[in-house]
This record gives C-alpha cells, structure tokens and sequence, in this order.
C-alpha cells in the first residue's frame, strides 16, 4: 500500500512547464500555497517556444516579473522575409504596438530559459518543484482529491482541493478523466536547432517562406545563439538518426548564414487538437493538456499562461471563501472557447505557410513581400498586426462573469491601456477594483468604500476617449484586468446586484 504523506497544499499541479509555473506563482500572488510536481528530472532544454507577447508581459507586470523576464529575453525589432535565398522584404517590429499596451513589442525569450526563470522564481518564494515526481493517478472525494505520486520505485498520496493538469500533451490528468482530444497532426516533420552563427549576432527575425521549405531564425539572448525553426524537407522526414548536418546546406541557404556550433538538435511534429472539456469536478486541464496547435504566430505558450493567471484567481477567490463556488465554472467557458478560435486560425496560417499549392506560392512569394511592409508604414496596420498576435484582443463577452458595456467598452474585454496616463499601473493582481476616467459620484465612492472596494480615479483625457473608455462610466476589473461589470452611470445598485449574483466579497 502507498504510504500516506502529510496533507498537500489545496491546489496540486501536474507539470512545470510555463503553464504550470505561472500557475503555482499565480496562486501563491493570491495566498494559496500549491504543490507542484513533474516526471521530468529538471526543466526542458530543447523546447521550441519563443515569443512572450505583450498580453503576458501585462499579466506578469501584475505579478511583478515583466521587467526580469524583458531584461532577460531581446526585443524582437525586424522582420526579414527571404525568398530562397534573397531578402525580399524588411518590416520595422519597433513599437508595433504603441499606444496599445505598456509593452508594444515581441519578445524573443526561449521556453528553456523562461522555465528556469519561473523555477527560480517559485523557488525564492519558497515552493520548489519535485522534479522525478509522476502522478500515476487521482480519484474525487466528498471534500477535495486524493491523488497518487510515483516516484522512483515507491508511490506516496496526496490530498488537495483541487488538481490542475499542465502536463502536456500526454496529460495523465485528462486521460484519468477520460476526456477525449480530437484534433490531428501536421504530416510535416519539424526541427528547431539552438545553434552558434559565424559573424555578428543576429537579433531580428528571419522568415524564408520558400516553395522547397519554412524556415524561421530567433535571436537568444543569453547565450548569443539563434533558435532555428523549420520544416524537414519530405525526402528526409523517414530517415533514422536525422541530425543537423543533414538539413545544414538547406537551412544555411534559406537563411543566408553559417552555423560555427550546434548546441543542441531536435525534431518533433505539429498537432491540433482541443479537449472536450476544460473541468470535470474539482480537475481542471490548462496549457497543452487542454489545446496543441500550429506554433504560427507564437501563440501556444501565451495561450498556458493566460490559461493559468484566469485559472488562479478564480481559485484563490473561491478558496478564500469570496465568491460562489460557480465562479471555477467561467473557466472552462472563457478559455476552451479561445483555445477553439486560436486552433482555427493558426491552422489557418499553418496551411498557407507550408502549402506548395499555387494558391500557398501566391500568398508567400508575392503577397506578403508586397503587403506587409506597405501595411506597416501605416499605424492602423501595425496596430491591426499588433492586435492579432499580441493577445490583447482576448475577450469574454459570453461569460457568466461579463456584465454591460460602456462606450467602445464592453464587459469581458481587456481594459485598454491609456498612455500616458498608465492606467495598468494599479493593477496588481491582487483582487477586484473599479476604475473610472472623468468625476467620481459620491455614491459610487461611498459603496466601494463599503465594500473595500479599491477606487482607481483619473482625470478624463482624450487619449482615454480614443482607447473607446466612456467619460464618468465605473469599470469593474478582474483581479486579471478584464472588465467584469462596465456601468455608464455609476450606478451603486447595479454594483451591489452584480456582487451578490457571483457571492462576490472584495474585502482581501
């Protein structure tokens, strides 16, 4: 029989990657100590995720790791697109997204380095992960889980409240579940490579969209190498023991470099899939346990973390006892449906990037080269760009939790950024806050008081009016900065109503 362990913290997490790390540093943000585990003997070294998009980089301001994680990764500011093996297009990346979002910019930061960051993190804030740790199974009691670890040769147990599957693909928690996972995968066989180049560091993007191949080159910072990316030609794809130097005459044509060092090599293939649910009973799913997709546009590990910031709050706030125990049910009914959009659309992208259709050699080789730098010389184009793959666009509209709408505001969307006023500034995180732009009525004062509700007033600007804010409307914010309630009259009532509809307490 296993043997019994003292009683874990109320959360227990399967997996630590990103997905997992945020989510355990999340809910410690939030006063609830998780146990964190992973059958891996350490963080990954070959992962293949890239890009931090501004959207998280706003989430982890929240939980005060933006600037670390900007001082460690590079600031994506080029884009080269090559044909063969010619450049046939520059498009300046710098401030894409300015007057959009406090960081207006791709990051270039690789999920290897990224993890022992989180690691690190959640180390100094007395957490480590049990590395070598499996979870072999789990059942749902009356009052929380039971779960059973494996590590080595012998098996402990574990209670919790609640248990989160971040453990990939192959997630052991959805497949005790038994959820199903349809989808399917790319016939095409990938490879990313962390490789030296000879001459200068080179910290732009490169894309090569060529008929014979897709290959894509990102700077890494902390180790002055290049992240390689790309499709292995088909004549290759069944050939055992492939290696870098079978692919380093293509790979050194499409992107005009020379690789000096390999450090180190890998293949994989594409999936596209999204489970059937996100939450059975006290079990929930995030990350690529819960949705796998086309790494276009950079989307796959963003997509985990934003899944584990609006997991954690939720959480914290329903342990805590300070909103009704339907809240968790907004979990699953905001992310799978972003998780299904998402999968949609960088399946979209994919397609069109691989495809050696003529329809797929039009887009590549004369579109893009024309389009993409005549959109970007217009602001209306980079912020068209910015939006689509910086995930400021997230919203919820048909959420239980979204109430309202107030000028170009709707409940459910990201509160937009007004500059310079800086009005993420306040935002920590930490609870539920109004916000308002123009006069405060003392009756609204008078209830958040009441209520402890935190008050955030700024004078009204024409910046805030362009943003699409309403002058004098109340917005109810998220601990994650998604307006809950957007209220054009500062009505206190419909504040009170809203409260007690989600048993909400906003007193920390």
């Amino acid at each position: 029989m296993p043997a019994t362990v003292p009683p874990a913290p109320q959360v227990l997490i399967a997996g630590a990657g990103p997905t997992g790390l945020v989510l355990a540093l999340s809910l410690l943000h939030h006063g609830i100590r998780p146990r964190i585990l992973d059958k891996a003997a350490g963080p990954g070294t070959a992962s293949r995720a890239m890009v931090v998009q501004a959207r998280t980089l706003e989430l982890y301001r929240q939980l005060g790791l933006a600037e670390a994680v900007i001082d460690r990764g590079i600031k994506v500011e080029a884009l080269h697109l090559r044909e063969t093996a010619a450049e046939v297009a520059q498009v300046s990346l710098q401030d894409l997204g300015k007057g959009l979002s406090p960081y207006p910019f791709a990051l270039s930061f690789p999920q290897d380095d990224h993890e022992r960051f989180l690691v690190e993190r959640l180390a100094a804030a007395g957490v480590a992960v049990e590395w070598d740790t499996e979870l072999a199974g789990f059942a749902e009691t009356p009052d929380g889980i039971r779960a059973t670890l494996r590590r080595g040769g012998s098996e402990t147990e574990a209670a919790a409240g609640y248990i989160c599957g971040c453990d990939g693909a192959h997630s052991r928690v959805r497949q005790v579940l038994g959820l199903g996972f349809p989808g399917g995968t790319y016939g095409q066989l990938f490879y990313v490579a962390d490789v030296r180049l000879a001459g200068p560091f080179q910290p732009d993007l490169s894309v090569n969209l060529a008929t014979q191949g897709f290959a894509l080159m990102l700077p890494v910072r902390s180790r002055g190498m290049n992240r390689l990316i790309g499709v292995v030609p088909a004549s290759l794809g069944d050939r055992p023991g492939l290696g870098f130097e079978d692919l380093r005459a293509e790979v050194e044509a499409l992107l005009d470099v020379r690789v000096e060092q390999v450090n180190w090599f890998a293949t994989y293939h594409v999936h596209h899939r999204v489970a059937a649910r996100f939450r059975q009973g006290r079990a929930f799913l995030a990350g690529d346990a819960g949705h796998i997709h086309s790494p276009a546009g950079g989307q796959g590990m963003n997509t985990g973390i934003g899944d584990a910031v609006n997991l954690a709050w939720k959480l914290a706030e329903v342990l805590h006892g300070r909103a009704a125990p339907a809240m968790l049910d907004t979990y699953e009914s905001e992310r799978i449906g972003f998780a299904r959009s998402l999968v949609e659309t960088t399946d979209r992208v994919f397609r069109g990037a691989v495809s050696t259709g003529l329809g797929g050699r039009l887009v590549r080789r004369w579109l893009l080269p024309r389009l993409l730098p005549i959109a970007a010389g217009f602001e209306a184009g980079r912020h068209a760009f910015f939006r689509l793959i910086s995930q400021i666009r997230i919203a919820y509209p048909d959420s239980a939790l979204s109430e309202g709408k107030a000028g170009g505001v709707a409940a459910g969307d990201r509160l937009p950024w007004v500059a310079p006023l800086d009005n993420h500034a306040p935002l920590d995180g930490g609870g539920w806050r109004l916000q308002v732009h123009g006069a405060v009525s003392p009756a609204l004062a008078a209830a958040a008081a009441e209520r402890r509700l935190p008050l955030d007033a700024f004078r009204w600007t024409a910046a805030a009016g362009r943003a699409g804010l309403a002058r004098d409307a109340a917005y109810l914010l998220r601990p994650d900065g998604h307006v809950g309630l957007a209220e054009p009259r500062q009505d206190p009532g419909r504040l009170a109503a809203y409260a007690v509809r989600h048993g909400l307490s906003f007193a920390s």
